[in-house]
């Protein structure tokens, strides 16, 4: 058993990273930060101006912004969180949109009311928006995580601050509390009813929105080609719910899922190939909810090193997390998990993040699928070796190595990602 104090830290981590978003979050970020300047404004807008820091413009500019059908990009985010968002329901802002609030948005943005910036900043997640009526100004800012409002104003006076640290990353300080053994040990003993309220909600959410990506017409169709192609056995099934799952939430799908890390697709990736396996082995719903834990968890563990938004891409973190349980879900032991983790991150550790769209639908299928490899090699007692590239003496260390070259080798990776996705004026 885990000592009271911990037990409770990981408790909170999974109510606090467990929470149901309605689209990506990253232009679903630039909408709450767009309600709440115009709930402080007051008035209708005559002008907006959306500056955002390279990883939102990068992950928001690509994406269908959910309830608009196809509509894309920064200032449709905001726009359309200024017509109709509801600043109280945080990543559910947008989910009172009605069709006179679309028509209303299209409407201003061929007005051309928003602008859209590069914002100069350290911090990787950082939006200011800011708007003008015919009487009054007002800016809503929201920093390091997605609905971390810390500045509001209203005609220059502020109604809200906070105080911000000075670090390019959110306090993730709970998830140094994480390492395998620890994880290990709470899956095995944590109560149910602890846990049961978010894991059956990212159960239900999760799995809802696979099944709207696989059986209706979103993005790519990833996960329909898949099927289609590839046959129905478990290793493919996994793959492609979790692909359609990502091809319905990139494609617009209105539906909302429950996160991890902050995101839709790694929060998709990190339980949906679980719930597909568990089904498969006839596994208890306990049974399921404990290797929900374990894949949940180390996703988070790799977050550690990596931060909230990179160059790396998330869903290899999250594919880990499900290779993981998916060994827990087959009776493998604490060796052969860290097995399975080693083998995924050798494999698949290079796929880089250029921004949300839809081909993140086929990157979740590859690295379920290097997770998959990574899980049977484990089965089999296989694993690549310390000193094989930035494999190390222990999963523990491997993460880490895996961890530094995501944060400090791939920073300007990052950049130059930025650079190319932005020049002639593309980062509308």
């Amino acid at each position: 058993m885990l000592d009271a104090k911990r037990y409770e830290t990981y408790i909170d981590i999974l109510k606090t990273e467990l929470v149901p978003a309605l689209g990506c979050t990253e232009p679903i970020a630039i909408a709450l930060a767009a309600a709440k300047a115009r709930e402080a404004l007051g008035e209708e807008p005559i002008a907006i101006r959306a500056r955002c820091s390279g990883n939102i413009i990068k992950n928001a500019k690509g994406v269908v912004v959910p309830t608009t059908g196809n509509l894309r990009g920064i200032d449709t985010s905001a726009v359309l969180g200024a017509v109709a968002g509801d600043p109280a329901l945080e990543l559910q802002v947008l989910s009172k949109v009605t069709p006179a609030d679309l028509e209303k948005t299209k409407a201003l943005l061929a007005q051309g009311i928003c602008a859209v910036e590069l914002l100069d900043t350290p911090s990787r997640l950082h939006i200011i928006v800011e708007m003008q009526g015919e009487h009054h100004t007002a800016l809503a800012e929201i920093r390091d995580e997605h609905t971390n409002i810390v500045r509001v104003d209203r005609d220059s006076t502020c109604l809200l601050q906070k105080e911000v640290a000075a670090a390019e990353e959110p306090d993730d300080s709970a998830l140094d509390e994480l390492n395998l053994t620890d994880i290990l040990t709470f899956a095995d003993t944590v109560k149910i009813e602890d846990v049961e309220p978010m894991l059956s909600r990212q159960a239900e959410y999760n799995m809802r929105i696979a099944q709207e990506g696989i059986t209706h017409a979103y993005g790519g169709r990833v996960g329909t080609t898949l099927m289609r192609h590839y046959g129905n056995d478990v290793r493919v099934h996994a793959r492609a719910m979790a692909a359609a799952g990502s091809d319905a939430r990139m494609g617009g799908c209105v539906l909302p899922v429950v996160i991890n890390s902050g995101s839709g697709n790694q929060g998709i990736t990190c339980s949906v190939p679980i719930l597909v396996y568990g089904e498969y082995l006839h596994a208890t719903r306990e049974r399921i909810y404990r290797a929900l834990v374990v894949s949940n968890l180390v996703a988070l563990l790799q977050k550690r090193g990596i931060g909230r938004l990179s160059a790396f891409c998330g869903a290899v973190c999250a594919a880990c997390g499900s290779g993981a349980g998916i060994t827990y879900l087959h009776g493998g032991d604490e060796a052969a998990i860290g097995r399975t983790i080693t083998n995924t991150l050798a494999n698949a550790s290079g796929i880089v993040c250029d921004g949300a769209k839809g081909s993140c639908a086929a990157k979740i299928a590859t690295s379920v699928d290097a997770a998959i490899l990574g899980h049977e090699m484990s089965m089999d007692g296989n694993t690549f070796g310390a000193g094989e590239g930035l494999v190390k003496e222990n999963v523990e260390s491997t993460i880490a190595s895996i961890g530094r070259m995501a944060a400090e080798g791939m920073r300007e990776t990052d950049t130059e990602i930025l650079r190319i996705m932005i020049e002639k004026g593309q980062a509308c």
